[in-house]
Parts: C-alpha cells; structure tokens; sequence
C-alpha cells in the first residue's frame, strides 16, 4: 500500500536545509526565508535576535492560521508581548528548531492547511 502523501497542486515543501540554504520545490534559496502555502520569500533575518514584528510583515498581511518559527538550531520563545501582539492580529506562533519547523510546515501542507513558515537558516 502506498503512503505517499498526497500534496496539493502549487503547494510549496520544503525538501531540504542546511549550510545556509534550503530547497523549496525545486528552488535554491540562500539565507532565512518566508514559505506559505504558494509562495517561498527572502527574510533578511538571520539571528533570533533580529526577529520583530516588521520582519514578519508579510506573514501578517497573509494571516494563516499559524506562524511555524523556525529558530535555528534550536527553539527559542519570543516574548509573550510579542506572541500577543501576533496573536491579536491572528496568527499564532508556534516557535521550534528550524528543522522541526520545515517538517511541520510540510505536514500542514498536505492537509492542505492555511500555514506559513519564518525559517532562519541554519549552517
């Protein structure tokens, strides 16, 4: 029996990461991105410490249900203001190591969900 997932037609996966780099359906992207369900974008932030509410402002305009963080190499917790201020908009955050992120994205993928990913590249 085949359990494959099925992925929706336009859907962005992740399929790869590391050394600064990741490949979203088929496309070599270097440095920290932006993946939505039909779109993958640059994110000019490369350090937890660069993340604000300005550098997401995309991922507000999109408003999907929910906000992956990819982190880095490991998860790191956002104030709860800022988490707040995500969710007062309505996009709640769920942050987590970028590999995890990525993972999870997919999954939602597949069940077709309204996601995004901010993943930080990791070496």
């Amino acid at each position: 029996m085949d359990v494959t997932p099925l992925i929706p037609v336009g859907r962005q996966m992740v399929e790869s990461y590391g050394n600064g780099r990741f490949r979203v359906s088929g496309t070599v992207w270097q440095g920290s991105i932006l993946v939505f369900p039909e779109e993958t974008l640059l994110w000019p932030v490369s350090s937890f410490a660069e993340l604000s509410e300005e550098s997401l402002g995309p991922v507000l305009a999109a408003q999907p249900e929910v906000l992956l963080l990819g982190c880095g190499r490991r998860a790191e917790f956002p104030s709860k203001a800022f988490r707040q201020s995500l969710r007062a908009a309505g996009v709640i955050v769920e942050p987590m190591d970028t590999g995890a992120a990525a993972r999870t994205f997919n999954v939602l993928m597949t069940e077709g969900r309204r996601a995004a990913a901010a993943l930080m590249a990791v070496d």
